[in-house]
């Protein structure tokens, strides 16, 4: 016999005694009214997903997954959602997803895949995180350099065989500079909001790596083929949405909520980061 404390009325996942009241999807800055009489409400803020990376010659690694915070809060009029980076075709760029805060509560966008193949954009914590090191979490829990954390680093060929580390912000799966032969690439760490897959570009049989699963939503998958035009990375599953899958040699979205986009190969057109949400409970 099993049990699930989801099929329990009395299990919940809003904060004991209030309600989710608020919404906020739309980036950038943004007013919010509270009612009157409300002088502190319970945040949940998450940060932009980071892009995907694209190599001229090879695959470009998944980026990581936007950051979650979490807490009490003061009241503010006013709210920013970060948008995901943004994934190009131009070989090494990556873009950062920008930071959502509300009140005393921020959390950091996932860092773009940095330039080298064998590498994954690393999870962000309360900050936006850089090249394959995270930052501290709004937990307190320390940064890492490409490795497990609440918050967790990029891969990287020394760990996981490339496999973006697990957190509860997971880090982007490596892609491949192997350009022969039959090449299969990382996918991005699982967690509750996770990074993209990296992508792999051989003339060979190349299988894109699938973005990371998370606790809601799946990642994306990637593609398989003969010959270049295949291996983009799937991207990560968001907070709030699955990660999209990838297409040809191009990396797949991250999932809205904070996901990573995926690699790109061969000078395709890297996944773009899933942009941020802020819950306000009251």
């Amino acid at each position: 016999m099993s049990a699930t404390i989801y099929s329990n009325s009395s299990f919940t996942d809003s904060p004991y005694g209030l309600k989710l009241q608020q919404t906020i999807s739309a980036t950038g800055t943004s007013s919010v009214t509270i009612p009157t009489g409300i002088n502190r409400v319970y945040a949940i803020v998450i940060g932009g997903g980071g892009a995907g990376s694209t190599q001229t010659t090879g695959g470009g690694g998944g980026g990581g997954a936007g950051g979650y915070s979490a807490g009490w809060t003061y009241i503010s009029n006013t709210v920013t959602v970060g948008s995901g980076g943004t994934g190009t075709s131009t070989s090494g760029i990556a873009q950062n997803g920008g930071s959502s805060i509300y009140g005393m509560v921020m959390a950091g966008g996932g860092s773009g895949s940095p330039a080298s193949a064998t590498s994954g954009g690393a999870a962000a914590g309360a900050t936006t995180s850089t090249g394959g090191g995270s930052t501290a979490s709004y937990t307190g829990a320390p940064s890492v350099d490409r490795n497990i954390g609440y918050a967790a680093g990029g891969g990287a060929t020394f760990n996981f065989s490339g496999v973006g580390p697990v957190g509860v912000s997971s880090g982007g799966g490596i892609g491949s500079a192997t350009t022969t032969g039959t090449v299969t690439s990382a996918a991005g760490g699982r967690g509750l909001i996770c990074g993209g897959g990296g992508a792999a570009g051989t003339v060979g049989v190349g299988t894109g790596g699938a973005g990371g699963t998370g606790d809601f939503f799946a990642g994306g998958t990637g593609t398989s083929g003969t010959g270049i035009t295949f291996g983009g990375g799937g991207g990560g599953a968001g907070f709030t949405g699955a990660g999209a899958n990838a297409s040809a040699n191009n990396g797949g979205a991250g999932g809205t909520g904070g996901g990573g986009g995926g690699g790109a190969s061969t000078a395709g057109t890297a996944g773009s980061g899933g942009n941020g949400v802020v819950f306000l409970y009251y």
